[in-house]
C-alpha cells in the first residue's frame, strides 16, 4: 500500500497522515507479513473513524475540547541524542528479575533474566524480536481483543504506529519472583509514543509485572497511545501493576485487555498520577470456570487534570468471579469519570461480580462522575455495583490539625487511609511501599 492509495482528512488524522505512516513503515526492521498487513488495516481504520463527539455515549462527561491529533509526530526511528537509561528516573524502588527500558518506542536498555529462568523457557524480550522468533505465540495474543469501550480510533492509531514493546512469556509451572519491570519514557516536545506490553502466563505459572510510564520533562506537550495484553492460562496467577506518571501536558490513551482462563487469577492495579487528560480503558474477560479477575485503580487528580476510566467485566462461563474497586482522590479543579459495565452471558451461571467506584473530594471545585452498569442474561448470579462521592470527615481533619499537623498534611494522611484498602491487596510489600512513595510525590507537587 502506497501513501497515494490512501485517502484521509486532516480533521481525522491530524499529523498522522498517510505519508507519516509510510515513513513509519520504512523506519521498521523486517517484520512478518501478517503483522504488516494488520498495521496497514489498522491505519485504514484510523484514517476513516471519526473523532469522538459529544453525542457518543462512550464519551459522556469527557472533555472533548482539547482532544486533538495535531501538533504531534511519531517519535523518530532512532534514539540519537536520547538520555541513557541511567539518566532516566525509575521512581520505583523495587527489585526486579529482569527489566526492559524504552524511550520513544525504542529499546534503550535490557537487564536480562537470571540464567536459570532463561533455561526454563521464560522470555523477557522486545516485541519486535518476539514477532520474528515467536511469531505464532505473539499472533495468538497481540491485540487479540477488539476495542469495545469507545477508543477504537486511538486503538487503531496505536496498532498502526506501534514500533516496539515488551514481550513476556512465562512457561507452564514456572514461578517468577521478584517482578519483571517495563519502563517507558517519552522524550521531546510534540512526541507521540505507542507503548505496548504483552504478557502470556502459561498454565499454573505465577508472575508479577510492573509497568512505569513517565515523561522526564514535565512541561513538554506529548501524546501517548498505549495498550497491553494480559493472558492468564489455566490455573495461573498473574499480577500486573501499572504506574502512569506522564508529564502534566500529555494527552494519554491506554487500553488494557485481560483474558482469564480456567481457575486462573489476575490482579491488576493501575495508579494514575500524570497527564493533562488521560483516558484508561480496561477490559477483562473471564472465559472458563473458576476464573477470577481483580481490577484495582488509584487516582490522585489535581489542578485541572481529567482522568476518564472506562471498564468492562465480561463473564463468559459459569462459576467465575470479578472484583473491581476504583478509588479517586480529587483536588483543586480536577475531574474524574468512571463508567463501568458488568456483562453476564446466558451461560455464565453462578457468576459473582462486584464493581465499586469511590471518590474522595478534597476541594469544592473538583468533580467526579460515576456511571456503573449491569447487563445480566443469566438467572443464577450475584452482581453488585455502586458509586460514592464523599468529603474528608471534618472531625478527623480537626483532630489531626489540633495535634499540630497542617491541613495539607492532614488531608494527605486521610487520603492514604482512603487508599489503603486497595494497597493492602498487594501481596508484595516492596510494591506496596513503592506505590505509597509515588503517591506522596504527587501531593508534594
Amino acid at each position: 500500500m502506497s501513501a497515494s492509495s490512501l485517502t484521509s482528512s486532516p480533521a481525522l488524522t491530524g499529523a498522522f497522515t498517510p505519508e507519516a505512516f509510510q515513513a513509519h513503515l520504512a523506519s521498521l526492521p523486517p517484520l512478518p507479513s501478517w503483522w504488516l498487513e494488520r498495521k496497514r488495516a489498522a491505519y485504514e481504520r484510523f484514517a476513516t473513524l471519526p473523532m469522538p463527539a459529544r453525542t457518543d455515549e462512550a464519551w459522556r462527561f469527557s472533555n472533548l475540547a482539547n482532544l486533538t491529533l495535531t501538533g504531534f509526530a511519531p517519535a523518530p526511528g532512532n534514539l540519537a541524542g536520547a538520555a541513557s537509561a541511567a539518566d532516566l528516573p525509575s521512581s520505583l524502588d523495587v527489585r526486579t528479575a529482569a527489566k526492559l527500558v524504552f524511550a520513544n518506542g525504542r529499546l534503550l536498555a535490557h537487564e536480562p533474566l537470571p540464567a536459570e529462568l532463561a533455561r526454563r523457557g521464560v522470555i523477557v524480550d522486545t516485541l519486535y524480536r518476539a514477532l520474528v522468533t515467536h511469531g505464532s505465540l505473539v499472533r495468538e495474543h497481540l491485540l487479540a481483543q477488539p476495542s469495545r469501550l469507545g477508543s477504537a480510533k486511538f486503538a487503531a492509531l496505536h496498532e498502526a504506529f506501534l514500533a516496539d514493546g515488551a514481550f513476556i512469556f512465562v512457561p507452564p509451572d514456572v514461578e517468577i519472583d521478584p517482578p519483571i519491570g517495563v519502563f517507558t519514557f517519552a522524550l521531546g516536545a510534540g512526541t507521540a509514543v505507542f507503548p505496548h506490553t504483552l504478557v502470556a502466563a502459561g498454565d499454573r505459572s505465577r508472575a508479577t509485572v510492573i509497568e512505569y510510564f513517565s515523561s522526564p520533562h514535565d512541561d513538554e506537550v506529548q501524546l501517548a497511545a498505549g495498550a497491553n495484553d494480559l493472558y492468564a492460562g489455566h490455573g495461573s496467577q498473574l499480577t500486573y501493576v501499572g504506574k502512569q506518571d506522564w508529564g502534566r501536558r500529555v494527552l494519554s490513551f491506554q487500553a488494557n485487555s485481560t483474558v482469564v482462563r480456567r481457575d486462573a487469577r489476575v490482579q491488576s492495579l493501575n495508579l494514575h498520577l500524570g497527564a493533562r487528560q488521560a483516558r484508561h480503558e480496561s477490559l477483562s474477560q473471564l472465559q472458563a470456570p473458576g476464573a477470577f479477575s481483580e481490577m484495582l485503580a488509584l487516582t490522585v487528580a489535581h489542578d485541572d487534570q481529567e482522568f476518564d476510566q472506562r471498564t468492562l467485566q465480561i463473564h463468559q462461563a459459569p462459576n467465575t468471579k470479578s472484583d473491581l474497586l476504583y478509588k479517586n482522590a480529587l483536588l483543586d479543579r480536577a475531574r474524574t469519570i468512571f463508567s463501568g459495565l458488568i456483562i453476564v452471558d446466558p451461560d455464565a451461571q453462578k457468576t459473582d461480580a462486584y464493581q465499586s467506584n469511590r471518590n474522595l473530594m478534597l476541594s469544592e471545585g473538583a468533580e467526579a462522575n460515576s456511571l456503573p452498569g449491569l447487563e445480566i442474561q443469566a438467572n443464577d448470579v450475584r452482581c453488585t455495583h455502586g458509586a460514592t462521592s464523599s468529603r474528608i470527615d471534618p472531625e478527623q481533619e480537626f483532630y489531626l490539625q489540633s495535634r499540630g499537623i497542617a491541613k495539607a498534611a492532614a488531608d494527605e494522611l486521610l487520603t492514604f487511609g482512603f487508599f489503603e484498602e486497595v494497597l493492602n491487596r498487594l501481596a508484595n510489600d516492596d510494591l506496596h511501599a513503592a506505590l505509597r512513595t509515588l503517591i506522596q510525590t504527587k501531593f508534594k507537587r
